[in-house]
């Protein structure tokens, strides 16, 4: 079945090395292995290393005053993946440091003045503190701020239980803030540090997807999953071209937050993501729709007819006679993003693609058919052995203009882009190569490729 596949149709993956460097053996090959392996290091490892670093030398260099280790948790709550999340952190960590100190400087005040204990910790000391606890929760709730609770409760009670018989707790109050404050700083300026960089913003980077973004348990590398957010946020041209449908593709890729249109449906169609919308969609015509259903059924298959209608995915099927077919229609019908109607499509609607799955001697057969009534020079015809359903394989059917590459045509001269760099698995069809599931080397490959070192213009 292999030998019928069309090139470069699968989102396979490998080890990120360019086109113009094949002839160098590329260092992640050496690490495939398939016991444990030790997670990459990421940015915010290092930058929380150096951040806390930074607290001890402000701390040394006011003489040893206050604590560090205020100002180091400070910046390890606020040292998040990206620059939004760190700006948020760092915003409900100083708003729930006021409102701690300030509930604890009421407790203080109360004990000093009013009640006149000498600071020592009574009976009625921790009866106050309890009732002051409700206070802090419920100022949080008052100004809502709710996400920073902890926070304030945190602050509050550092000062209430562990402070407040030192002999002068006013100056833990103000370095207590004080500390807060300079980890806030430290992380928010540590999240933003770059070495100079130019930004090659004319560049348009398409990455597959299975084998290439995804693990071999179809799942997202974590570290290569924030390197990718952190270069789109720094406005790198990212999208994915992949044979999955805009459903199965969100299922896998949510956490990416990809702002450009992406390829699906194997070079067929172009759908704004974050619309939920189709921009392009190359389909078969009704007539071209009418002589495949023909030849499908006379070779006793059913088959998946996959249309678009207002930006809907319709899937219009008649039988389910295989239990890989029942079997996908049970998992997949339930989803938002796909509708399945019992029914042969109306010949008002334009077919995107055909799909069918069965046994792989049927599928042989009903390839070898199409292929002697000349259906493969006419049509994208795609044929595949499927991964879950041990013994079958997939035939799709596509109109002939409907592949990645003049797709991604479309897509640049949509975004005003003349360049391009492609990641996938074949060596044919793509710009940098991608092997053993290598995301990080593709994560790397963008990163070097979008924003070089550069010292010196």
């Amino acid at each position: 079945m292999s030998k019928h596949k069309e090139a470069g149709t699968a989102d396979e993956g490998i080890t990120a090395v360019p086109v113009h460097f094949k002839g160098q053996v590329n260092e992640m090959e050496a690490e495939k292995r398939n016991g444990f392996k030790f997670p990459k290091i990421g940015q915010r490892i290092i930058r929380s290393v150096c951040a806390v670093f930074i607290c001890f030398i402000i701390y040394y260099l006011r003489g040893q005053e206050g604590s560090p280790f205020y100002s180091a948790i400070a910046v390890l709550q606020c040292m998040q993946p990206y620059k939004d999340s760190t700006a948020k952190m760092a915003k409900q960590r100083a708003i729930g440091t006021f409102i701690g100190a300030f509930w604890g400087l009421v407790v203080i005040m109360i004990e000093l003045y009013l009640l006149k204990d000498g600071m020592e910790m009574t009976a009625l000391t921790y009866l106050i503190i309890s009732l002051a606890t409700g206070c802090v929760l419920y100022s949080t709730v008052v100004l809502n701020y709710k996400d920073v609770s902890y926070f304030a409760c945190v602050v509050f009670l550092s000062i209430t239980v562990a402070h407040i018989a030192d002999d002068n707790p006013y100056i833990f109050v103000m370095n207590r803030v004080l500390e807060t404050l300079i980890g806030i700083g430290i992380s928010i300026v540590v999240n933003s540090f770059h070495l100079p960089r130019k930004r090659n913003q004319d560049i348009l980077f398409v990455s597959g997807v299975d084998e290439v973004l995804l693990t071999a348990d179809e799942h997202l590398n974590s570290y290569s999953m924030v390197e990718l957010n952190r270069l789109i946020e720094r406005g790198a041209n990212i999208t994915v071209s992949t044979g999955r449908t805009p459903a199965s593709l969100m299922e896998v890729i949510s956490p990416i937050r990809l702002k450009l249109p992406v390829i699906v449906m194997d070079g067929a169609a172009l759908f704004d993501i974050r619309k939920k919308s189709y921009l392009l969609t190359c389909v078969l015509s009704n007539q071209q729709s009418k002589e495949i259903m023909k030849v499908l059924e006379q070779s006793g298959v059913s088959y998946f007819a996959n249309v678009v209608m207002d930006d809907v995915l319709v899937i219009y099927y008649e039988e389910l006679r295989n239990s890989a077919e029942q079997d996908i229609y049970s998992k997949l019908s339930k989803s938002y993003y796909r509708n399945y109607v019992k029914r042969r499509p109306p010949e008002n609607e334009n077919v995107i693609y055909f799909m069918v799955i069965d046994l792989k001697e049927k599928i042989t057969e009903v390839y070898s058919r199409l292929e002697r009534e000349g259906f493969t020079k006419e049509y994208k015809i795609l044929t595949y052995d499927s991964r879950e359903y041990v013994g079958y394989s997939y035939i799709k059917i596509y109109n002939k203009e409907a592949t990645r590459k003049n797709m991604l045509e479309n897509l640049k001269e949509m975004l005003n882009l003349e360049k391009s760099v492609v990641f996938g698995t074949n060596p044919e069809t793509c710009d940098v190569l991608i092997q053993n599931f290598d995301s990080n080397g593709l994560v790397k490959s963008i990163r070097k490729l979008y924003e070089p070192v550069k010292f010196f213009k």
